[in-house]
């Protein structure tokens, strides 16, 4: 039988050339470069000339001359400025992309350019596994001791905490969230996640299984190899979530940013270097789904796939995943309800209500966009709500401190919301406040919320990712059970009841990864994070995620058995 982490002699790679790289400060540390990589999965040859030219400061490959260069200075709306990279990060160095292809990055608040970066494609994505893979096989990183992984990733911490402002800043201005969720919400619980996992990196343990004397048998918990992980849009920083686990338990890495915003991550790369990881340890490429994701998803080079995102994306990378059977973890779409019982604290489920909807411009894969509220308290409940919209809900410019809700990513985005609001109001269903955008400048929507509205229409079913949410009444809790389960997402849910044994029961058989009693979308990294039906396969956060990015193997010792 053949080994699986080694291909068969007829499927066995053309030797890899590695670009060399020139040195970003001199304190950096020139990567080995060896004469071949043995991946474990067949992939082809690049083609073209491997070898790098120099270009101020960073390694580029020859391709015709371009305006755009790898980093530039940039001065954001609040007056910081910071050096941005531009460039694709593969094996420790900023290079162009081979076809030359760029995205330009558009500010949601006023739909201006804020700069261009370099779009990678299928050929950049070869290079990027060759890296990953040579670093994988390298002893520089496979062989380094638990303790360093999880002390690289201590300091990697440390450095996104010291440029958490700048990183803020990234976020909130490519991708519209306030600036103080972003500094206090997202890089907060970024920097907590890498310590997290840095702490995990030496207490992965396998285990002794006790089967009789004549045998020792034990496992072992190893890392998969090359992972592609794909990150969404709406929090650029969940990097975090994805490079924490992958990289305590041993893995390299090729991470996509999303094409909308790609430049915290850009940024982050630079900390990646700084921190100390060898080269092709982490390598991070920005491009468009449909070019870079797609060769991601069906790379033979590639063993793992982790993807956060859309359900309908998330079935053509399973679908493009299986070619080779990778491993996945998907964490996709959601319609989760939010129940609101008779004996429900009204004023605290209104402020969870609210947040759990309207935070992030409603774009939260999680968020609790179905109310159903018993119908005795169903109109003072409405009430409440429009009335903490009215009161919270402060529309503007990200970066002005009183702000609760920015513009939403993109063009795309805003048409796709004012779309299913236009839909709600042909099928019958009432605006109890908001539904229209909020100015002409800027993809700004107001927080809508829908009252007599009917579980079939396309508001109560699909996933908007918008502030967008429904209302409804139900009579008895088997109704509230049911319509809550009657849904193809499975992601979470939300109980507010004063009543315990209540709130339990219902927790139980509602059908999601997650529920929350008597809060909203209060997650936590040390909390298993993902969901069921077709939101998602596996999780992260917790200790739950390394399962995810480790094979278990089991060692047999005979001790006596003699044929």
């Amino acid at each position: 039988m053949l080994s699986p982490h080694r291909p068969p002699p007829l499927l066995r790679v053309w030797p890899i050339r590695l670009p060399s790289i020139l040195q970003l400060s001199p304190s950096s540390r020139l990567p080995r470069t060896p004469s071949s990589a043995s991946p474990s999965r067949a992939y082809s040859k690049p083609k073209g000339n491997l070898y790098p030219t120099r270009y101020r400061g960073y390694s580029t490959f020859p391709i015709p001359s371009m305006s755009l260069p790898l980093a530039r200075e940039l001065t954001a709306p609040n007056g910081v400025k910071y050096i941005q990279p531009l460039g694709l990060f593969i094996n420790n160095v900023f290079v162009k992309s081979s076809s030359g292809d760029t995205i330009s990055v558009i500010n949601p608040t006023n739909e201006e350019e804020i700069t261009s970066v370099y779009a990678g494609n299928a050929a950049d994505i070869d290079l990027a596994v060759a890296a990953a893979r040579a670093a994988f096989d390298s002893p520089e990183w496979s062989e380094i001791t638990p303790q360093d992984r999880g002390g690289l990733l201590f300091k990697l911490a440390d450095l996104v905490e010291s440029n958490a402002k700048i990183l803020a800043t990234i976020d909130t201005w490519d991708n519209g969230k306030p600036y103080k969720v972003c500094l206090e919400e997202d890089l907060g619980e970024s920097v907590s996640v890498l310590r997290y996992y840095a702490g995990w990196a030496d207490k992965i343990y396998g285990r002794t299984i006790d089967v009789g004397p004549q045998k020792l048998a034990y496992t072992l918990h190893q890392p998969i190899g090359v992972c592609g992980q794909i990150i969404p849009w709406n929090y650029p920083m969940m990097a975090a979530w994805k490079l924490g686990p992958a990289l305590a338990t041993g893995n390299t890495v090729i991470l996509k940013s999303a094409e909308q915003c790609p430049l915290s991550a850009l940024y982050l790369a630079q900390l990646v270097k700084d921190a100390g990881f060898p080269p092709g340890v982490v390598n991070i490429i920005t491009g468009y789904g449909k070019t870079a994701g797609a060769a991601m998803t069906s790379h033979p080079g590639i063993d793992k796939i982790a993807f956060t995102g859309s359900t309908a994306t998330g079935r053509h990378i399973m679908k493009a995943a299986s070619a080779d059977l990778k491993n996945i973890t998907l964490e996709t779409g959601g319609k989760s309800p939010l129940i609101v019982f008779e004996d429900a604290d009204l004023e605290q489920a209104v402020k969870w209500s609210h947040i759990g909807i309207m935070s992030n411009m409603g774009q939260v894969c999680s968020a609790t966009s179905r109310i159903l509220v018993h119908e005795k308290v169903y109109d003072a409940f409405v009430e409440a709500f429009k009335i903490q919209i009215q009161k919270v809900s402060k529309i503007g410019d990200p970066f002005a401190e009183d702000t609760f809700q920015g513009p939403q990513v993109s063009k795309v985005q805003f048409d796709q919301i004012m779309g299913y609001i236009n839909s709600g109001i042909s099928e019958g269903a009432t605006i109890a406040i908001g539904g229209t955008r909020h100015t002409e400048t800027g993809y700004f929507i107001s927080p809508t919320a829908f009252i007599n509205v009917t579980d079939e229409m396309r508001i109560c079913r699909e996933e908007i990712f918008g502030p967008v949410v429904t209302i409804s009444s139900f009579k008895t809790d088997a109704e509230a059970l049911r319509r809550a389960n009657d849904t193809t997402y499975g992601l979470g849910a939300a109980i507010f009841t004063e009543n315990i044994t209540k709130a339990h029961r219902i927790a139980a058989k509602i059908q999601a990864g997650m529920v929350w009693i008597n809060s909203s979308n209060d997650s936590h990294f040390g909390i298993p994070f993902g969901g069921v039906k077709q939101s998602g396969i596996g999780r992260e956060l917790g200790e739950y995620a390394l399962t995810a990015y480790t094979n278990a193997k089991a060692i047999h010792v005979n001790l006596g058995t003699k044929l």
